[in-house]
């Protein structure tokens, strides 16, 4: 200011240094004078700034709920959870993954040490009980999930069978007393299982029909075995699908249409990608029949008689020949989907295949009010005399290994981990999938429209090859996806401009993250180090009282 109290230089001029500054910077010159402090807060400075800074394209719009873009450069800077303040060393072996309660005041961990642990979040978490699976002859304790009013616990193991052979198991624990209420056989084990309801939880069996040909099938099991009444099941099937090229479904997951009505401000902004999936609508409302049973022998007779007669050249292999029978038994065999009901029902979702063993599409199938409860017939007596198997509504591809999936928390989008294959890649030979990239693609799928939307999002990788690669568990929350990764970090994205915004150090492999459902600036990481990091915001950080600073630099001496 001169003497009379005037600005010396124009506050044009000021702009346009401060445009030069960085963000720390311009704050820090805002402390200098009112006229200094006017413009650091300016608009169009704070757009600068943030493009410039979090490298967002410049055709990205801000977040619909941004009131400003000073506020938006702050949220991205201050509300990620990044700063490391807790460590649970209890594991003695590598943890595999976390879990919420619904309510966010409990969180669950499985471990290759054959324990899942149950533990109270308040501000310094702390153990609440532990359950130790060897008695019941599992070898380890891969996946958990609480129901919805967060008084039972689905814990999914490995179960290791007679001649050491593995298989999977579902136990279900009571979170009032601890106890083991039932145990469910689940194969193969990386189904994981999940709950339906708040009493009815989903599991696997795999049945072989050939040396790649199977049938998966997924059963409605009661959380209470103990039922002693013939009017009620424990049990009843859900689905039967068929298995080609050796490949099977795995990690089942539910999704609930009913909440795709609640807001969600992820916006497909930006120059459209061009898509990476394929999506197959597989249902239909048309009145065309499907194939008939004796339309199909016939075209299976046939068939055979080609080959036979030498008809069929090149010769088919023994698995190309096998395949092709089994796909013309099952056109006459398979019911039909289903006519979409209701918005409100709920789908099924899973990966699969049909190419190789390697889970390269996921599988999703509407689950109508009738099937969510153990009532009714038991083993599908609803089928017609032909209907071996049941079809899916809809099929994506991803051309690639997928390892991982997760839900936004209104369950309209889907996030899906996937290690790609090489562009125009071709499975010959089902037991030998391509060769899958290091980098991890992070997909979105709406599946309100069942499109992909976004481009795929990229910075952590994984260097397993195909026959040892494994699942890495993501988590999205209200504005933040998170992942795990095999380079010894787990990975936080904001979902709307798609900017990777924090990596959390592990000592090795992060193999599940988890964002409470209470505060999004809250994040657990699981990792083969042993340990769970406890992550929170830097405001929340400021925020924390004095005696937990005192108590945290007791903790990391």
């Amino acid at each position: 200011m001169d003497e009379g109290g005037a600005p010396l230089l124009p506050d044009s001029l000021v702009y346009h240094i401060f445009l030069n500054l960085g963000p720390a910077d311009v704050l820090a010159a805002g402390l200098v004078c009112r006229q200094w402090q006017a413009v650091s807060r300016d608009e169009f400075l704070w757009r600068e700034q943030f493009y410039r800074y979090y490298q967002v394209a410049r055709d990205v719009p801000r977040h619909p709920a941004a009131t400003s873009w000073y506020e938006e450069f702050r949220r991205l800077y201050d509300t990620v959870p990044c700063v490391e303040v807790q460590t649970l060393k209890e594991h003695t072996d590598q943890v595999l993954h976390l879990s919420f309660s619904h309510s966010g005041c409990q969180f669950a961990s499985c471990s290759k040490d054959c324990t899942v642990k149950i533990w109270s979040n308040d501000l310094v978490v702390s153990l609440l009980h532990s359950a130790d699976m060897r008695p019941y002859n599992w070898s380890y304790t891969q996946f958990s999930q609480f129901n919805m009013d967060d008084s039972l616990l689905l814990v999914s193991g490995v179960f290791l069978g007679p001649h050491n052979s593995s298989s999977g198991e579902i136990t279900v624990i009571s979170l009032d007393t601890f106890a083991l209420l039932s145990r469910v056989r689940n194969k193969p084990y990386d189904v994981f299982g999940c709950w339906l309801t708040e009493t009815s939880l989903i599991s696997g069996n795999l049945h072989r029909i050939g040396e790649i040909t199977s049938c998966s099938v997924l059963w409605l099991n009661n959380a209470f075995q103990d039922v002693e009444s013939e009017n009620v099941n424990v049990v009843k099937r859900l689905f039967k699908i068929q298995n080609l090229n050796a490949s099977t479904i795995r990690t089942v997951m539910v999704a609930d249409c009913s909440r795709f009505d609640s807001p969600d401000l992820l916006l497909d902004a930006g120059s459209p990608a061009a898509p990476s999936c394929q999506v197959f609508d597989l249902g239909s409302n048309s009145e065309d029949e499907a194939p008939a049973p004796g339309r199909a022998k016939e075209g299976l007779r046939r068939f055979l008689d080609d080959i036979l007669d030498g008809r069929v050249r090149p010769p088919l292999s023994d698995n190309v020949l096998e395949t092709r029978v089994a796909e013309l038994l099952a056109q006459g065999h398979t019911r039909p989907p289903e006519p979409v009901a209701s918005d409100r029902n709920k789908y099924l979702i899973f990966t699969t295949g049909c190419l190789t063993y390697s889970p390269h599409q996921i599988g999703i199938k509407q689950i109508l009010p009738h099937q969510m409860t153990t009532a009714g017939p038991v083993l599908g007596e609803e089928r017609g005399a032909d209907e071996f198997f049941d079809s899916l509504d809809h099929v994506i591809d991803v051309h690639g290994h997928i390892i991982g999936m997760g839900l936004s928390p209104d369950h309209r989008y889907l996030y899906v981990n996937s290690r790609s294959w090489p562009s125009g890649a071709v499975v010959a030979d089902p037991m030998q999938p391509p060769p899958i990239a290091e980098e991890i693609d992070l997909h979105v799928f709406d599946l309100k429209t069942m499109q992909e939307v976004k481009r795929a999002l990229r910075a952590h990788r994984a260097y397993t090859p195909n026959d040892e690669c494994f699942f890495i568990f993501l988590d999205v929350s209200r504005d933040f996806v998170a992942s795990g990764a095999e380079d010894r970090h787990g990975y936080i994205w904001d979902r709307h401009y798609n900017i990777c915004l924090a990596k959390l150090r592990h000592e090795d492999v992060v193999n599940s993250v988890a964002f409470s459902p209470r505060e999004q600036e809250l994040l657990l990481t699981a990792s083969d180090d042993a340990t769970i990091k406890a992550w929170r915001s830097p405001r929340t950080v400021r925020a924390l009282p004095r005696p937990f600073f005192s108590w945290f630099a007791s903790q990391r001496r």
